[in-house]
């Protein structure tokens, strides 16, 4: 599917809710998720956009409500290591760098590591690694689990508008777009992941 068939009506055009009267339980969160829709969600620091990552229609509508070009690529986030298998080639790594990588894990911590050759290029972007972290937040580990797999994970902003910190900072614009917003907050962190390279250890963000 390329960018070019993407029917962005959901992304734009739709009065925004009253942010702090829309909230979802995990039930329609979790519903959300499995119909292919985006949701609204909290991680360690921000509040984040999410979807099936195995769905390209869902990333693609989630990159045009964000404003964001499908070449950067996109954070997936776990609730354990399994759950990023598929996506990932950590064969690629030596002992040291994945030992290195599950130190870090669970917390705000993201990997860029090789790409598994599955791992689909509409969250790889144009590069040969994909970004990846297993999440300490227990409403993360819970959508995780209940979804059954690894989710996006991009900050519930507009491309270089500035990353919510709190249910209360979310765009208008974002909360009309997304089909479920997540109960929760954030941990407190106040900024999102710390990104860094798995084979050089060099941080990134």
């Amino acid at each position: 599917m390329s960018e070019g068939q993407f029917d962005n009506r959901n992304a734009a055009g739709k009065q925004a809710p009253c942010i702090l009267s829309r909230m979802n339980d995990m039930t329609d969160t979790l519903a959300a998720l499995r119909s292919g829709g985006v949701i609204a969600y909290p991680t360690e620091g921000v509040w984040g956009l999410g979807c099936d990552p195995r769905n390209a229609r869902a990333v693609l509508r989630l990159l045009a409500l964000k404003q964001r070009d499908v070449a950067k690529g996109l954070i997936l986030i776990a609730a354990d290591e399994g759950q990023l298998r598929e996506y990932i080639d950590l064969a690629a790594l030596d002992a040291a760098q994945c030992a290195h990588i599950r130190a870090s894990w669970p917390g705000p911590n993201t990997w860029i590591v090789p790409a598994s050759s599955t791992a689909p290029r509409w969250i790889t972007g144009s590069h040969d690694g994909i970004a990846v972290r297993v999440s300490a937040h227990p409403q993360v580990i819970a959508l995780c689990n209940g979804f059954g797999g690894a989710l996006v994970s991009t900050s519930a902003n507009i491309a270089s508008e500035p990353s919510p910190l709190s249910r209360a900072e979310l765009d208008p614009r974002i909360v009309a777009g997304v089909d479920a917003v997540s109960p929760g907050e954030t941990l407190g962190r106040g900024q999102p992941s710390t990104i860094r390279d798995a084979r050089s250890g060099g941080v990134l963000r």
